[in-house]
């Protein structure tokens, strides 16, 4: 029987979560149950300097919207916790440790102003990338250099010290990557990165390593920008002797600005009116905000249909998947190695999809919601009739009522750039003629009714319907565009068309 598929999602506590690292999420979501396996969030939390208060319950907040909870985390535990790595800090020097006992890594005692010396020489030197490496460690301050009676000494009399890799100078790592195939890199362009920092927190290349053994994770699907890491991940499962059981690892594409130049960022967002975050975010402690998708009214399930193509496809023409269609869908393989354009316009696209598809009775919701917040309180019927009438020209939810709200307050104010071009003679004429029409009509004032009145009233004035229907609509609406406007009609019903028709007649100056 093949080995339970185990994968997850890593985020630090370090401020609101990127939609990068909301997609990373998705993936990993998306491929775990595919896979009918499960999917983890563990929060790495080792640099405490970083830490913000509130970023962890942001996390949460932002994958309970989107429904990607997931099967084991702090707040769900499993039988592998902690889920936190700050309270997994005994584990790792006993790691580290063991590291140094089979030759694989040392001691380092170097100074801040030692380090910065040798940066210094090295630059001096034209070396392009100054490193500490398998080279420059043979003149630093270190267990390989140091005798072992110093050492010793050294680390009795507590004096600082980090732990580094030992990276080999002459071997070439191999890693073939879900996504991108055989990936080589030689070990003399690798540093000697730290594995323990001296406040004896690990750093992430030691603590994933341990945390995805111990975890059972199969699969480690992450951003790009963790490739150059990955050989050294390779080689520190190789020194633990876990190569057997090392994970597959796929690295997923960048998200790309608007134009593709580069990675996407808050300040593109900012830059452009859109936001790059799930959530709206505030950090109390130094005023911070960042606006979210889910405050400025993207619908769930359509903000992660969008997500989902960020750099996938289903490899046909499909592009509306619910969750479920998308688990089904999903394969690794088909997530693309080159960066993607973020598209706010597709963004959009997707969320009118899925505003369009909801009810009548579903959209009425969100209509009585917004007008009882503007002072209006109005029956589910009618909200439902303006539904029906506005979702066709609505992306968000409060567009339903933004577009709408004449019908339920009459308008008081017209648009004079509108009135300004189309409230002459021949308009007025027509409209008094119509509310005369109306008045005196006993049938059923339906759409179609209206609009056979109305062209009745025009041809008796001798002007032609299209000349005036934008001088029609002003005077019902106050505008010069929405929704069709006959239906308005129908929804109204003739005594309140009527009525308006005569406010208008009274209030606009007749074009000369």
């Amino acid at each position: 029987m093949s080995k339970e598929v185990r994968v997850r999602f890593a985020p630090s506590p370090t401020g609101p979560l990127h939609i990068g690292g909301v997609r990373t999420a998705l993936y990993n979501y998306l491929f775990a149950k595919k896979m009918g396996g499960k999917f983890l969030l563990r929060i790495e939390d080792t640099d405490q300097t970083r830490f913000v208060p509130g970023a962890e319950e942001y996390i949460k907040e932002s994958l309970d919207w989107l429904g990607i909870t997931p099967d084991e985390s702090p707040w769900n535990p499993g039988s592998v916790g902690p889920y936190r790595q700050s309270e997994r800090k005994p584990d790792y020097m006993q790691y580290a440790l063991d590291l140094i006992e089979a030759g694989h890594a040392y001691y380092a005692f170097d100074t801040s102003a030692e380090l910065e010396a040798m940066r210094e020489r090295l630059t001096a030197a034209r070396v392009v990338q100054p490193q500490y490496n398998s080279i420059t460690r043979m003149q630093m301050k270190n267990s390989l250099t140091l005798s072992e009676d110093e050492v010793k000494e050294r680390l009795a009399s507590g004096d600082p010290y980090v732990i580094r890799v030992k990276i080999p100078r002459k071997e070439e790592v191999r890693l073939n990557d879900m996504i991108r195939g055989w990936v080589m890199v030689h070990t003399s362009t690798l540093d000697d990165k730290v594995l323990m920092k001296s406040d004896g927190m690990p750093t992430y290349h030691l603590a994933n390593i341990v945390d995805d053994h111990l975890m059972g994770i199969t699969h480690v699907i992450r951003g790009e920008e963790w490739l150059p890491s990955a050989p050294l991940h390779v080689l520190l499962y190789k020194f633990f002797g876990w190569e057997d059981t090392m994970p597959q690892f796929a690295h997923l594409p960048l998200l790309l600005k608007p134009d593709g130049n580069g990675k996407l960022s808050k300040r593109d967002g900012d830059k452009l009116g859109f936001p790059v975050f799930p959530l709206n975010w505030e950090n109390k402690a130094t005023g911070e905000t960042a606006a979210g998708f889910r405050e400025q009214e993207y619908l769930a399930d359509a903000f992660l249909n969008f997500l989902a193509f960020l750099g996938w496809n289903p490899g046909d023409d499909r592009e509306i998947f619910s969750l479920e269609e998308l688990v089904e869908a999903f394969s690794v393989e088909r997530i693309g190695k080159s960066g993607t354009k973020f598209d706010i316009a597709k963004a959009k696209w997707f969320n009118e999809q899925y505003l369009r598809a909801k009810s009548n009775s579903e959209l009425a919701e969100y209509i009585m919601k917004d007008a009882l917040a503007e002072g209006s309180e109005i029956s589910k019927e009618l909200a439902e009739s303006i539904a029906n009438l506005t979702k066709d020209r609505a992306t968000f939810p409060a567009d339903l009522w933004n577009g709408s709200k004449f019908i339920v307050i009459a308008p008081k104010t017209f648009d004079m750039n509108v009135a300004d071009k189309k409230w002459n003679g021949d308009a007025v004429k027509v409209l008094s003629n119509y509310a005369k029409s109306i008045d005196q009509y006993e049938g059923t004032y339906d759409a179609e009714n209206a609009k056979s009145l109305l062209a009745a009233s025009a041809e008796s004035e001798g002007v032609k319907l299209g000349k005036v229907m934008q001088a029609v609509r002003l005077a019902v609406t106050g505008s010069g565009a929405g929704p069709d406007l006959m239906e308005v009609f129908a929804i109204l019903g003739a005594e309140e068309v009527s009525k308006r028709i005569q406010y208008a007649l009274d209030t606009l100056p007749v074009v000369a």
